[in-house]
């Protein structure tokens, strides 16, 4: 018997690379509902009204949408699409974007339910009630809590070939953060929450016997327990296969003797490291409640570059709260010296429910109101110097980031010189994307006065880039 498909599950990808992991772990908590359910994965290149006619075609009576910054706007016009064509569906929307400020979104007011937090257990039991007639008499708003994780069904099963083949298989071992940096979703996801560890490594068993290779890890604070990350990194260790990539977000000042010991046996190009730094000025990390040991930074990181093959992507965020352009640029200098193969420049956020918004008045925050809500001006840094930090950050990683011109890169070690050739590059081209590799090589050599070698990607530079841009 072919059943019907009850209930779909869409979003825009930023990328077609990436995965919807969310999605899958909605799908895999619908229980007996599954077979009923069905992913469609969009992209924010696509076209809003060509998604809505593939959803539809379904005919569902549910469809889930999920709602993050880098698709806010295709999201909100989707569902209004949706609701237009059809308004007997019932849209459901969750998700980080629309888990706080709920009432000053259009997008809230079109869906049928807004499920706020964590969704993977109370969407199953919001589309169970609608497809059976009684639907749960729960507001619209319906919290969805902060599940145990051995609570929850495991979602690395719904991973197809193609996306084992072809994109980035996401995985988490935990969820939340034990700190309170007042710029961070995670910082308000308290307290950390484990995975049983025997059920999950028996997942990414499974995952590498099926052919998998890359392991983007979400977890916030994976270095976090001790214990546990030694153990899942041994487990890795012991099953190490040729291309195996392992990606991790670690905080920055805990890397202690047992957890080095295991590192550094694994061979050069199977391991990445994102380490927010996010700023080494202490009075602004004190003004956003940031706990760093900067002195245990630079140990850190100096002994990943010399002892390891790790590759280090080391953050670092423009526009704080109380930073000035000379702060900053000191930083910056500071994190480059330290040598990491990456030093990716954020530009701050003011992401829907983190408390920075405090700041406002004191610092003359500025965001801009539109996705993805980035500092405009701050008291300490005008309109004008902020455009030049942006164009600063985007041509820092198409220079000195892409892998494309590693001699070249390595020629601009600090703050002050990078700057001048920013401002230059872009009074030459004006303007920061499109600019094909070709053509920035010739803008090199013109600006430097010497040949500018190309430089071939190796693969694991390659898979780093893919895994370190994730949103």
């Amino acid at each position: 018997m072919l059943l019907m498909t009850d209930i779909v599950l869409a979003t825009f990808n930023a990328k077609y690379i990436h995965t919807a992991f969310g999605l899958r772990y909605l799908m895999a908590n619908l229980g007996d509902l599954q077979p009923r359910a069905k992913i469609l994965e969009f992209n924010i290149h696509q076209s809003v009204i060509d998604v809505a006619e593939q959803i539809l075609r379904e005919e569902p009576k549910i469809v889930g949408v999920g709602v993050y910054i880098w698709n806010a706007a295709l999201s909100s016009q989707l569902v209004t699409d949706l609701k237009r064509l059809r308004p007997e569906l019932i849209v459901i929307i969750g998700g980080p974007e629309v888990s706080y400020e709920i009432e000053q979104q259009a997008i809230c007011r079109e869906a049928d339910y807004v499920i706020t937090g964590e969704a993977d257990l109370m969407f199953a039991e919001v589309c169970r009630g609608i497809i059976v007639g009684q639907p749960l008499r729960l507001p619209s708003i319906v919290p969805g809590g902060a599940p145990a994780l051995q609570d929850i069904a495991l979602p690395y099963s719904l991973y197809s070939d193609e996306d084992i083949a072809h994109r980035v298989t996401y995985v988490e071992a935990s969820r939340g953060c034990p700190f309170e940096c007042e710029f961070c979703l995670s910082s308000l996801d308290v307290p950390v929450r484990n995975a049983r560890l025997e059920p999950f490594l028996a997942e990414m068993e499974k995952l590498l016997d099926r052919g998998c290779r890359q392991f983007k890890f979400v977890d916030r604070t994976f270095n976090l327990n001790l214990k546990f990350t030694v153990t899942i990194l041994q487990f890795f260790l012991d099953r190490y296969r040729d291309g195996l990539f392992l990606h991790f977000e670690m905080i920055p000042d805990r890397l202690p003797r047992a957890l080095r010991a295991i590192i550094e046996q694994f061979p050069p190009g199977a391991m990445q490291l994102e380490i927010g730094i996010q700023t080494f000025n202490e009075h602004v990390a004190e003004l956003i409640s940031r706990r760093q040991d900067n002195a245990k930074v630079a140990e850190n990181l100096r002994w990943l570059r010399e002892h390891t093959g790790v590759h280090v992507h080391a953050d670092l965020i423009a526009g704080l709260p109380g930073e000035d352009l000379g702060s900053f640029a000191a930083g910056f200098d500071r994190l480059v010296a330290l040598r990491p193969q990456e030093t990716q420049v954020g530009i701050l956020k003011r992401l829907r429910g983190t408390p920075i918004v405090r700041h406002d008045r004191e610092w003359g925050m500025v965001y801009n109101p539109e996705p993805p809500y980035e500092i405009l001006q701050t008291k300490l840094i005008d309109f004008f110097t902020m455009r030049r930090l942006c164009r600063f950050a985007r041509y820092w990683d198409l220079v000195a980031n892409s892998g494309n011109f590693i001699e070249t890169g390595a020629t601009f070690s600090t703050f002050e010189n990078f700057m001048r050739f920013s401002d230059w590059l872009y009074a030459q081209t004006r303007q920061t994307h499109s600019i094909a590799r070709a053509r920035l090589a010739e803008l090199l050599k013109q600006y430097l006065g010497r040949p500018v070698k190309l430089t071939t990607h190796r693969r694991s530079s390659r898979q780093a880039k893919h895994l370190a841009r994730q949103p």
